[in-house]
């Protein structure tokens, strides 16, 4: 009886895990499949219904006006551009410090990783107004702006925990490469980075979800040059078809739209991902 009575507990624990975390994503969608007029319903309701009949209507007009809206799809086209790319830079370069920090010797390397963690503990804000006036007195565009903006932040993190995983592969392997007349680049790319294949995967996307939702820095950065606006600002700044109105439906629309990348990245590379994670948690 006791058994059963902690298993409906904890059961009843997930349940309302599940739906303290889903909850949100789903009044978003019910949200966006609601009319103008069904969202000034009083009271509000679970699923979209009729405001004369009750009856359950869902609309997709919401969908369509952000379809057919062209700032929204040029924001998509920015943040898939910068997000990509601080991803592909961050985990270059990171691959190589972590190959350099992990597995090779030389002197001041502590106290390297001890900067690089400490350059994950900055607030974005402190150094916000410095990179402004860097980038305006350079004339630099918004896009590659936010790119290198973003590897202030992306790097340092992938840097850390991909050195993490070099440091745990067995040192016989860069012996009998060497052994074998592999120089150190031929050591790095073509035995010791596939097997850190799950690392890449977790910083990788990590890094990615970063960029593609980052707003302080985007909104600062596109102030002068609005054709460069992601996807965060063009959602912030969204504006409706009367005066003085908040578009919540079509918000809400877009909010679902661009979280449905990050959601099939997550379930194609979710085995590599759980990798990546629990990598190293269990030695024997």
């Amino acid at each position: 009886m006791k058994g059963l009575l902690e298993k409906l507990l904890f059961g009843g624990l997930v349940i309302l895990i599940v739906v303290y975390l889903l909850f949100p994503f789903y009044w978003a969608v019910n949200t966006s499949l609601k009319s103008e007029a069904q969202l000034q319903m009083i009271p509000t309701t679970i699923v979209p219904r009729d405001h004369k009949t009750g009856e359950v209507k869902i609309t997709w007009e919401n969908y369509r006006a952000i379809i057919q809206n062209r700032q929204f799809l040029r924001a998509i086209t920015n943040s898939s551009l910068v997000a990509v790319s601080t991803t592909l830079l961050a985990l270059i370069i990171g691959s190589f410090a972590a190959f350099a920090l992990g597995k090779l010797k030389f002197l001041g390397k502590r106290q390297i990783l001890y900067l690089i963690l400490a350059m994950t503990m900055f607030p974005q804000v402190t150094v916000l107004a410095g990179l402004y006036t860097v980038i305006t007195k350079l004339n630099f565009h918004a896009l590659p702006s936010m790119i290198l903006s973003y590897m202030i932040f992306t790097l340092p993190f992938t840097t850390w925990v991909m050195t993490a995983f070099f440091r745990g592969l067995p040192i016989e392997l860069m012996q009998s490469a060497q052994v074998d007349g592999a120089t150190p680049l031929q050591t790095f790319y073509l035995i010791l980075l596939p097997l850190t294949a799950p690392a890449l995967v977790t910083t990788g996307l990590l890094s990615f979800i970063a960029a593609w939702n980052e707003y302080l820095f985007a909104l600062t950065f596109t102030s002068i040059e609005p054709t460069a606006r992601t996807i965060p600002v063009a959602i912030a700044l969204f504006n409706g078809i009367v005066s003085q109105q908040i578009p919540y439906g079509e918000i809400m629309a877009a909010a679902v739209v661009v979280t449905i990348p990050i959601v099939v990245l997550v379930f194609i590379f979710q085995r590599r991902i759980i990798e990546g994670l629990t990598a190293g948690a269990v030695k024997g």
